[in-house]
Formats: structure tokens, sequence, C-alpha cells
């Protein structure tokens, strides 16, 4: 049952106190006094005791008590008085009547009840009290639900800054009332009227089952105010086992996308994981190293960390062991995807089973200025790390595409589409490995993300660039797009591009604006935004899909496949081998012409 501290054993010695009290009230009442009567008080106390024990009622610290406690003391003392009653009765007739054993029971719950409500009052009221002295943020939080009742509950007994003052809620039938002892004092729409009326400090949007474009236009009014804003995460994303202050933040960028968040059954990708030999390219990268986060809560059998950049590759190498110790076997490998030798050593020491490859370049103006570069390392490095993937058996070979492969203008999004060729293109020879490619929009926090930029900017002060007003994306988070990445490779057949429902697209100058919103600033009036225009090979708006691909659903219903196009297997080899010979020793436009040979889709507009 466990061992009863000293202040159960206080709660116990008052219950039967109370008990005791309630019995022999109650016996006075009806007239019962006889000596045998009298005598019975101690029977009952004792049944009343081991029901208390059974019901580990007095392990319960009252101050933090719920509804189910107060049920829960109900019913076993009541059960107690039951066994009490029939004893008395039957066994040692006691002339009790029925009214006479229910007017007992239940003065015996009212009592017991009614002593610990008023000692949580009490002990609810001295605590905010004591603590109000160092509160110095007065607080409004937005959400008079279950989330905020928890807020509430927390800060009141917790050595916190913040001092409850009012409460928003677009319920208007909880206007006027309040939750303990705060009183709710308008709809989102009253937010910056509150604020000031109130002299609010500080928000804390309290509504995790909030729909995303809810999220967006209730956190843009709390922005408004200039106050100091914390948001809870969406609902999937609580910690059960951790306390909601706790799990209070800043607000961040994908709080104010406008999109609903994306999820995926991670028990699946467990099963397809777990045990596996795994290795992932471009490892350091910020895709690549969420990668392997994920990968390592599946319980590989080897994860291997392959990348050029020995400093990224450290960083996450050391993020992992200080997480994982020795729970999780861990290399790294620091090598070139160019490198076919030194590659060919990797696969043959390791033989990995599960390959996810996201070693690239991405930046769509760096490739423009040097093509050579992007075939070289997107498209031959592909081709090398796709080949010794089916060299060696390798189960599956997941490649990180972009949408910006889909009708490329831009040699970045050429050669990524080349990548998608090669994946379909070995797909439809007697492999043993299975292929796939997963492709996404932009990635918030990705090293091509605009959102470093914007922050950078931002932080200096301004202005922030934008290179068109009407310039749109889709955006999805890092953690996102690598739960697409493992479900597409548990759900790969053989040649498919996996294609993510993302939603709606995202105006940038509307993610620039609620950027310079969220740091506490006007756009246009503290901070400005220029539009500089497009960059090289840049598009007003990225597409998902190529125009002779469908779709065709998967089990998931965010993700769907396009269709495959064929590869002609005889003519793309030689074209892959003149592009790769081009890239080592031809000039800038030789290249262009060729990828654009190689890429029927691509229209080049870097001039």
């Amino acid at each position: 049952m466990g061992k009863i501290n000293k202040r159960g054993w206080l709660v116990a010695a008052l219950d039967l106190v109370l008990m005791a009290i309630s019995y022999l009230g109650s016996v006075l009442l009806f007239g019962y006094a006889e000596p045998k009567v009298f005598f019975c008080t101690g029977l009952l106390l004792v049944l009343f005791f081991v029901s208390m024990l059974i019901s580990r009622l007095y392990h319960t610290m009252w101050r933090f008590s719920h509804v189910f406690d107060f049920v829960k003391l109900t019913g076993y003392t009541m059960l107690a008085c039951g066994f009490f009653d029939a004893i008395a009765v039957f066994g040692l007739g006691c002339p009790f009547s029925l009214a006479f054993c229910a007017f007992q029971a239940m003065v015996a719950v009212y009592i017991l009840i009614f002593v610990r409500v008023v000692y949580r009052v009490y002990i609810r009221q001295s605590s905010r009290e004591s603590h109000a002295g160092g509160r110095t943020k007065r607080l409004m939080i937005v959400g008079a639900g279950v989330a905020a009742s928890y807020i509430l509950n927390e800060i009141t007994y917790a050595d916190s800054p913040y001092m409850p003052i009012c409460m928003i809620d677009d319920d208007k039938s909880k206007l006027g009332k309040s939750m303990m002892n705060i009183p709710i004092v308008g709809t989102t729409a009253d937010i910056a009227a509150k604020c000031d009326e109130y002299a609010i400090d500080s928000i804390i949007f309290a509504i995790p089952s909030c729909s995303a474009a809810d999220r967006t236009r209730i956190l843009n009014l709390c922005y408004d105010t200039k106050r100091d804003v914390k948001t809870i995460p969406f609902l999937h994303n609580l910690f059960e086992n951790r306390q909601f202050m706790e799990q209070i933040k800043d607000v961040e960028v994908e709080d104010l996308l406008g999109r609903e968040p994306i999820n995926f059954d991670f028990n699946n990708v467990i099963q397809f994981v777990k045990g596996k030999t795994c290795m992932v390219t471009g490892g350091g990268g910020s895709i690549g190293s969420e990668l392997c986060r994920q990968l390592a809560k599946c319980g590989p059998a080897h994860l291997i960390i392959l990348d050029i950049y020995e400093n990224n590759a450290y960083d996450v190498q050391q993020e992992l062991i200080r997480e994982y110790g020795d729970r999780l076997q861990l290399t790294v490998e620091i090598a070139s995807v160019r490198d076919y030798a030194k590659l060919d050593l990797v696969f043959k020491k390791y033989k990995p089973q599960l390959v996810f490859h996201a070693a690239a370049h991405k930046h769509v103006p760096l490739m423009e200025g040097d093509p050579e570069e992007a075939i070289k390392n997107n498209v031959v490095g592909t081709l090398n790390t796709a080949i010794l993937a089916d060299k060696y058996k390798s189960e599956k070979f997941i490649l990180i595409s972009t949408d910006k492969a889909v009708n490329p203008t831009n040699v970045m999004g050429a050669s990524k589409r080349c990548c998608e060729m090669i994946i379909q293109y070995l797909s439809q020879q007697p492999t043993y490995t299975v292929f796939a490619a997963v492709r996404f929009g932009n990635v918030l926090g990705s090293n091509g993300s605009v959102v470093p930029l914007f922050k950078r900017q931002i932080e200096k002060g301004g202005p922030v660039t934008v290179t068109h007003p009407d310039i749109i994306r889709f955006f999805m988070t890092i953690p996102e797009a690598v739960s697409l990445v493992l479900e597409a490779g548990r759900l790969a057949q053989g040649g498919e591009i996996f294609v993510l429902d993302m939603g709606e697209p995202v105006k940038v100058l509307t993610l620039a604006e609620n950027m310079i919103r969220m740091s506490g600033y006007e756009p246009y009036k503290d901070i400005d935004i220029q539009f500089i225009g497009l960059r090289p090979g840049e598009k007003l708006y990225e597409e998902i899909l190529m125009d002779e691909e469908g779709l065709t659903k998967t089990d998931n219903n965010r993700i769907f496949i396009g269709k495959q196009v064929q590869i002609d297997p005889i003519e793309f080899p030689k074209e892959l081998y003149e592009l790769k010979q081009i890239a080592l020793r031809g000039t800038r436009q030789e290249l262009l012409d060729k990828l654009a040979e190689v890429v029927p889709t691509f229209h080049h507009k870097g001039e």
C-alpha cells in the first residue's frame, strides 16, 4: 500500500474523530443510546480506517485534489458504513433503521468532504497571499478551459512571476463568471481593451485544441497589445508527464502559419526502424540532424551519421551521446557523397539497411552562380549513394527532394528533379533496394529557409527584405518534414515520389510581418519591409506536382504518391554520364543546355 507519511497519519486521526462524532451524533439524534450501540463505535472506526487504507486516500495531497478524489472518498466511506450497518444489525442485533443508516453515512461523508474543502481553500488563499509579493507580471490568460485551470492551479502554488488578473474566452456563456476567483472579462475581440483596463504585462495563450487559423488570429491580436506573449503547444504536442507551466513557451513561427500541424503515427515508424542499421547522409544538416534525432528514438541497431562538414556532425553526435549514452550505437563518418571510393568503403563496412539521403546543396542563388557544384554534389552524389545502397543490399533508399524540382526554373531545382529521375530509373531496374523520394516545401528553421534571414534582419533593426509582395510558399516544420521522410520510408514499395498535403500556401510577406510582431515591433513603423525583386531562378509560386503526375492516396490521409514517370533505360544513363563530364570540364552554358536535355521540364530563368 505504500508508507503513509506524518501528515497522512494526522489526516487519518482527524478522520477517525470526525467519523466518531458523526456516528455518535446520529445515535443520539435517533434515540439509540444503548450500551452496545456505543460499543459499536470502535467497529465502525476499524472498518472505516481499513477502507481508507485500501483506497490509498491518505497518500493524497488534498491541496491538489480533484473531483475524482472526493468521489473516491465518498465511495469508500459509504462502503465502510454499509459493512458496519450490516454487521451491527444482523450480527450484533443493533436496532438501526434504514433511515438511520442512510442519515449517518451521509453526515459522515458531508463532514469529511467539508473539512477537506475548507482546508483546500485556506491553503490556496494562504499560498496565493504568500506568493503575491513576489509576483511582478500581471497576467491575462486567453482561454478559460481545462488548460487554463491547470495553469491557474500551478501558478497558485509555484514560485511564479505571474499574478493572474483576468481571463478571456470566446464562449459568451462564460462571460461574467470566474475560475478560481479570476474573472472572465471578455472575448478575444476585447484583448487589447482589457490589457489596458487591467494593466496587463503578460498574456498566456491557453487553448491547445484551437485550430491553426484561430490560433494565428488570436496570437496576432495578442501581439498587437505589445505585451509579452507566451503559448502552450498544440494539444497533440502536450507532454502528459510534465506540468503545464513547464510547457509554456515563446510563440514560434509555426504557431503563426495558419495551418494545422501534421501528425503521424510514430508507432509504425518505430516498427519500421527498430533493430536496423540506418545511415543518414548530410546527417549534420538541419534536415539530416533531425532525421538522426527521430531515428535514435526508434531503437536502431546502429546509426551512422555521414557528412563532409565535421563541425555539424560532431554537434549532432555529442547531442545524441548526451541523450542516449551507451543505449545508442552511433558512428560518425566524415566523407563526401561525391567520393565514390570513400563512400564504397563506408557502405562495405556498415552495410546499412536503411539509407536516408539528405546530403545536397540547396541554396538557389548560390547554385545559379556555380551550377557545376549542384550537379557534382546533388546529381552525382545521389547516383553514387544510390548505386552503393543497392550494391550492399540496403533494404530502402529514401531521397530528400523539394517542391522546387517541379517544373524547375533554377539549377538547384533541376538538379533535384534529376535526382528524382535517378530514383525512378533505378526503381525500373531489377534492383535489390527499394528506392523512393520525398518531396516537400520550405522547411521552417532549416539552413535554406527565410526564417533565419528574417531573424537576423530583425535583430539588426531591419529592414526585412522580401523578394516580392505576392510571393507564396508552402511551409512545414523540420519535425514534420522528417516525420514525412520516415513515414514515406515505411510506405515505400519502389519508385514513388511521396508528396505531403501541406495545406494552404503562406505569403512570405505575411510571414515577415508576423515575425516582426513576434519580436515586439510593428511592421513598417518600427521595422520596415523592403521588396528587392525575385532572385535568379526564383518563382512567385512553387508547385508540388509535375503536369504529367497524378496523385494516389496512401493509408495516411496527408501523404500522396505522384504517378511514376517512365525513364528511358538506355538514353538516361548516357545523359547522366555526359552531364557529369560537362560538370567536370565543360562551360556553364554547356552545362545548362545539357541539364535542360536531361530534365525536359527545366525552363531556366536565371538571367
